[in-house]
């Protein structure tokens, strides 16, 4: 493709499909961890089935991305059981009530947990810097 088009738009082509792909990927693997109702514990209170089911998101995309993804939408099955492979973590998720228990996140949605830095210990939830800043005027 470079000796057709020359080495500099091959190269510029090429940097921003890797842009992008890694765009995508950091962007997931952020939304699969950090939403609003993510389950935190420290120590003695921590428990595998919880982290899973609820430390990690059931990213509800639209199917051309659920394909382009690989199926990593359905993270709440992958972190209970990491041996399931991708082409079967939808059909795992349908199978079992178990999942059905675990809110879906859609894209829509997903954008309000950019906001998300702060761990709220009492309510245990994340919020975002807004929140502190709203628990200061009150005091």
């Amino acid at each position: 493709m470079s000796r057709i088009f020359g080495w500099l738009p091959y190269v510029i082509l090429q940097a921003t499909a890797i842009a992008v792909a890694a765009s995508a990927g950091v962007w997931l693997f952020y939304i699969q961890h950090q939403f609003e109702d993510a389950y935190w514990e420290r120590g003695e209170g921590w428990d595998y089935t919880e982290a899973a089911l609820k430390g990690s998101s059931f990213y509800q995309l639209p199917r051309i991305l659920q394909w382009f993804s690989g199926n990593i939408g359905f993270h709440h099955v992958h972190h209970l059981s990491p041996r399931i492979p991708n082409y079967n973590l939808e059909a795992c998720h349908r199978s079992d009530p178990l999942f059905h228990e675990v809110t879906p996140m859609t894209l829509l949605s997903s954008m309000r947990s950019f906001t998300l830095r702060l761990w709220d210990e009492s309510n245990k939830k994340l919020v975002g810097f807004k929140h502190l800043r709203d628990l200061r005027k009150r005091r």
